[in-house]
């Protein structure tokens, strides 16, 4: 039988493995010999959710205990294959799994009944936004307790028990409510299928007194699921990919670009492979940066409107017909609706349904069905590269520092390029990271994470957690703002206690930068802390850890020497003071475009 389901994208990136496998084995078996007898200790619920979850790729969980999940996580603990996470808080489990999810194509978390399940909302709403499969499990009320008219702790004070899973509808897929045993497999299994085939999270509640009740569905060797297999229209993919050809084989010097939804298409080998066909410029939208390979001989940068790399826009905009792959344009990526692009030029590949300018569009269309195809259709026309390649001009370097000078964000940024290599990844945290990180050029196989679409600040802490569980052969690099690093800063300690090797530099400019030049105000300046010394307490002499704290270049140079030196199998937390307006010239610009968006009148009635 043909239980495999799943395997890794020929993409570059992690981060564009498809769901459910493991980026180091290719495919992953879903379903694994168990044979228990009934009334076995082994035979309950509790440990059919530990063993789908080892099944699908997850072999770390993260969680916080509360009275409604304790019994449940007793049984996730016994699995041999699992390991439990404790984190500080909920949110920051969620954002664990979102990370996780990044890295290896699954996560998942475990909190309790309603007072843990709205504080996870917000990270389970962002891994909704960015198309990340999450399992997201809740222990929820004794099962005797529905429909009694009871009044329960951990709730809102009514009887009606459900408000957490309404407010779980409009960021999951999926919702199972586990209050009897007969139909928990059933739901289980359905629940975290759906999560794979649709990359998004899903929501289990489990009865706190039903994880280790034996139960005859659970006394066998589980019923396998199995996915099927998306699969395109054929005559609507023969029709997109002539229109696409036609459209494209016209053009004189014609572009691509790739999108987010790559990875959620699972196609970005394929979008290589077009590339390599039709020798096309190849650039990426902010968002997908890492899921393209920037070593790849025609790639030319980040197109993001006005704050593109360097020479990337002009290629992207001039050209006479663009191909996007699995574009989202929001307010952020279109810098405040200000790029230059018409869309009787634009060809829009989404997961599955392709649009020719103004039209025809073609549904039931699968992204990587429709690049396969049409790399064998495309005549090779490298004018747009070779344009670039004329107007290109290698980037300069920052003024060079004069001795204990203070240190400048670009100067900072310039040393965290060099650090980077195929046994490295960056994590930037919503800000002028964004920015920054966005500049740094990825050598082979180093992989790239931000949270675009969602933006929710302090996101990098918990996601660096969980994308470090993922892959520890990786070291991570995360870039944090002093203002997101207060919301989220407990899970350091979470970080330690894992052993992980992480590189935090915290960039400690006074507040909320990204904020001031949008609209500045008295409210983006935040309380200063000792980063530092705070790092240092959450250490408190258990586990490996080295903090530091640098305000000129001579500092950093040996704050990093030694990170990657003697201290490269500890924790590294590097606290770095810049100036309030040390920005990049990309958020000023960016900044004032969105600011402008957001400062529209109302449009007369």
């Amino acid at each position: 039988m043909d239980t495999k389901i799943g395997s890794v994208d020929s993409g570059n990136s992690a981060m564009c493995t498809d769901v459910c496998s493991v980026p180091t084995n290719g495919d992953v078996s879903l379903v694994q010999n168990y044979a228990l007898p009934f009334n076995s200790a082994d035979a309950t619920l509790g440990r059919h959710l530990a063993r789908r979850l080892v099944q699908v790729g997850v072999s770390d969980v993260f969680s916080v205990p509360g009275d409604f999940n304790l019994t449940l996580l007793d049984h996730l603990i016994a699995e041999p294959g699992l390991n439990l996470i404790g984190c500080c808080n909920e949110l920051n489990a969620g954002y664990a799994a979102d990370g996780y999810a990044r890295a290896r194509g699954v996560g998942a978390c475990v909190v309790t009944f309603t007072v843990g399940g709205l504080s996870v909302l917000n990270a389970i709403a962002g891994a909704y936004s960015e198309n990340l499969p999450v399992i997201c499990i809740v222990g929820g009320p004794n099962s005797n307790d529905y429909g009694t008219n009871r009044i329960l702790h951990h709730t809102i004070g009514l009887p009606d028990f459900t408000q957490e899973l309404r407010c779980f509808q409009t960021v999951t897929c999926y919702q199972a409510v586990v209050n009897n045993l007969e139909d928990a497999h059933e739901l289980i299994d359905t629940a975290i299928s759906t999560a794979l085939k649709e990359s998004k999270p899903v929501y289990i509640s489990v009865g706190c007194n039903l994880p280790a009740i034996p139960h005859p569905t659970f006394s066998r060797e589980p019923v396998p699921f199995i996915l099927s297999p998306k699969v395109s229209n054929k005559m609507g993919l023969e029709a997109a990919v002539e229109a696409a050809a036609g459209f494209l084989n016209k053009a004189v010097k014609p572009v691509m670009v790739g999108g987010p939804k790559l990875r959620v298409a699972k196609a970005c080998g394929a979008f290589v492979e077009l590339a390599d066909a039709c020798g096309y410029a190849l650039a990426v939208m902010p968002s997908a940066k890492g899921l393209v390979p920037e070593h790849h001989p025609h790639f030319i940068g980040t197109y993001w409107g006005a704050v593109s790399t360097a020479f990337c826009a002009e290629i992207v905009e001039s050209a006479d017909a663009y191909l996007f792959a699995g574009p989202i344009f929001n307010d952020y990526s279109s810098v405040g609706y200000s790029l230059l692009l018409k869309k009787e030029k634009a060809i829009i590949v989404q997961p599955d349904r392709v649009t020719i300018a103004n039209g025809p569009a073609f549904g039931c269309v699968l992204m990587k069905d429709f690049f396969v195809a049409l790399a064998k259709r495309l005549k090779c026309n490298t004018t747009a590269y070779e344009n670039y390649r004329r107007i290109y001009v290698p980037d300069g370097h920052p003024l060079k520092c004069e001795p204990k000078e203070p240190l400048r964000v670009n100067v900072l940024f310039q040393h965290i390029q060099t650090m980077l290599s195929s046994e490295t990844a960056v994590i930037a945290e919503t800000g002028d990271s964004w920015f920054n990180c966005q500049k740094l050029k990825l050598p082979p196989r180093c992989g790239y994470e931000f949270q675009m679409q969602y933006g929710s600040i302090g996101w990098s802490v918990g996601a660096t957690l969980g994308y470090a569980q993922a892959v520890p052969e990786k070291r991570v690099i995360a870039c944090i703002g002093d203002g997101s690093f207060q919301v989220t800063a407990q899970d350091v300690s979470t970080m330690i206690r894992c052993g992980q090797k992480t590189i935090i530099f915290l960039i400690n400019n006074g507040g909320y930068t990204i904020e001031v030049e949008i609209h500045d105000g008295p409210y983006n300046v935040i309380k200063n802390w000792n980063y530092t010394a705070l790092v240092d307490a959450i250490h408190n002499g258990e586990g490996n850890c080295y903090t530091t704290k640098v305000r000129c270049e001579e500092e950093l140079v040996q704050a990093i020497e030694t990170a990657t030196g003697d201290k490269k199998d500890c924790l590294c937390f590097i606290e770095v003071i810049v100036h309030k307006d040390d920005t990049s010239k990309e958020l000023l610009e960016w900044g004032s475009r969105v600011a402008a968006a957001n400062s529209r009148h109302p449009n007369p009635q």
